[in-house]
């Protein structure tokens, strides 16, 4: 019991950091794109208008997504592009924070092809485990993320030889929806897998 209360305690809190994370850092643009919400409103003079909200708070959530949106225009264009690689190459880029952030957006906007990471069954001593495979080594070797449920985009990166690891025919939604249920929704998702261990083959 004490092992299983550290255990989700961990996980919850590797859960709710990449969350509290884009939480802040949304409420901070909130609170610059605020600044420049204000003087609209009153030069406008939308203040009169009452929607259950502040009317500074709507302008300043349509203004955030606006330059989002532009933002997201020019990362198109090859000035932005180079940017984006300046930054992936920076002390930003391998800040861990970031990383984790940025797995995170990726998640949220397309979890499809979430990283580029392929789902797959891990053999683990004596059972599998749901992993992501990041890229291939050589040698027959992988780098794979096995995520720490129950949050599926952090964990711990090993290294495994490909005769342990199998692939899945599922996709990226459907394995994290195994990992943030705490394995809930398997015998759905792996209804004809086939679980034989590699040493019962041999």
């Amino acid at each position: 019991m004490k092992e299983f209360i550290k255990t989700m305690i961990i996980g919850g809190a590797l859960f709710l950091l990449p969350l509290a994370l884009i939480l802040f850092f949304l409420s901070y643009a909130l609170r610059l794109v605020r600044s420049f919400a204000a003087p609209i409103v009153a030069n406008l003079h939308l203040d009169q208008y009452n929607f259950g909200v502040g009317i500074v708070s709507v302008v300043s959530v349509v203004l955030l997504i606006v330059i989002s949106f532009v933002a997201g225009l020019v990362a198109r264009t090859a000035f932005g592009k180079r940017v984006t690689r300046w930054s992936e190459n920076s002390w930003l880029g391998q800040s861990p924070l970031y990383q984790m952030a940025k797995l995170m957006v990726q998640g949220f906007a397309n979890p499809e092809d979430t990283a580029g990471l392929k789902p797959v069954l891990i053999n683990m001593q004596n059972g599998w485990q749901i992993g992501y495979v990041l890229e291939q080594l050589g040698n027959d070797w992988l780098a794979v993320l096995v995520p720490r449920a129950p949050s599926p985009m952090s964990g711990t990166i090993m290294y495994i030889p490909a005769s342990k690891v199998r692939p899945l025919d599922i996709t990226m939604i459907q394995a994290m929806s195994i990992v943030k249920g705490l394995g809930a929704g398997s015998a759905t998702m792996l209804r004809g897998v086939d679980l034989t261990l590699p040493s019962a083959r041999s």
